[in-house]
């Protein structure tokens, strides 16, 4: 039985991600900050292999001790999904600096924090899957988002250089790139891309989004979920260091 650890776990596409795993007999470890969030997921799967963590993935110290409990317990650690993060809307000259800085810190500073500190057991092993869930706003600009857009770059580039040094272990590393999915993630900053556009909210699917995706939908979490699935099968090794792109079209334009 492999073991799998996802942050951000308790809700939208974490938990998405949790119930697909689940389904498959893994042993899935959710962090996230929210415990009552955490037990209704674990709840939710129905299954004794799911259980929980509350953890802000910017204490190192709380995420070592978590990973070093898992390892005790299962001598593996397989597959990490780093998928904590957060969105805020605003122009540049009055995004505040603190948000700016927080943003980042949860989107691409704890992805390596968890990174560093999964490697040795996975190196020990000799296999690892290490899942970097990142966005189309890693690839392409989005007026309005400068810190998701810069944390989602940044995530790419960590992606590129810890596949580059983990590919003689047996490890894998890869980003996944989601257009807009059907999450609470997304459906609240639809509020504020309106305010910043001077149109009505109920409008900006409409009006903003849609004109940019081919398809003209928002994913479903699951449709996420098994891009992630297939890249923790072992059939997948061959690739590392990518940024796999599930948007609908957006970025064939």
């Amino acid at each position: 039985m492999k073991v799998v650890i996802v942050t951000g776990a308790a809700g939208g596409l974490g938990a998405a991600m949790v119930r697909s795993l689940a389904r498959l007999d893994f042993q899935v470890f959710l962090l996230d900050i929210d415990q009552e969030k955490i037990d209704e997921a674990v709840a939710s799967c129905r299954t004794k292999n799911v259980a929980g963590f509350i953890c802000d993935v910017t204490e190192e110290k709380r995420v070592e001790e978590i990973f070093s409990k898992i390892y005790r317990c299962y001598n593996r650690i397989d597959v990490l999904i780093n998928n904590a993060g957060l969105q805020y809307v605003s122009p540049v000259e009055s995004f505040p600096t603190a948000k700016f800085r927080y943003m980042l810190e949860v989107m691409l500073t704890a992805p390596f924090i968890a990174t560093k500190h999964v490697l040795p057991y996975m190196k020990q092993n000799h296999f690892g899957r290490i899942i970097n869930m990142a966005s189309i706003n890693g690839l392409v600009g989005f007026s309005g988002k400068a810190a998701y857009n810069s944390a989602k770059h940044g995530l790419i580039g960590l992606t590129k250089v810890t596949a580059l040094e983990t590919a003689a272990f047996g490890i894998t590393v890869n980003a996944v790139c989601p257009g807009y999915v059907d999450t609470d993630l997304v459906r609240n900053q639809l509020s504020a891309i309106a305010a910043s556009r001077g149109i009505d909210p109920e409008k900006v699917l409409a009006e903003i989004i849609y004109p940019l995706v081919p398809q003209k939908r928002l994913l479903q979490p699951e449709e996420v979920a098994n891009m992630v699935l297939y890249l923790i099968d072992e059939l997948s090794g061959g690739i590392t260091g990518q940024a796999m792109v599930i948007d609908g079209g957006y970025t064939a334009q």
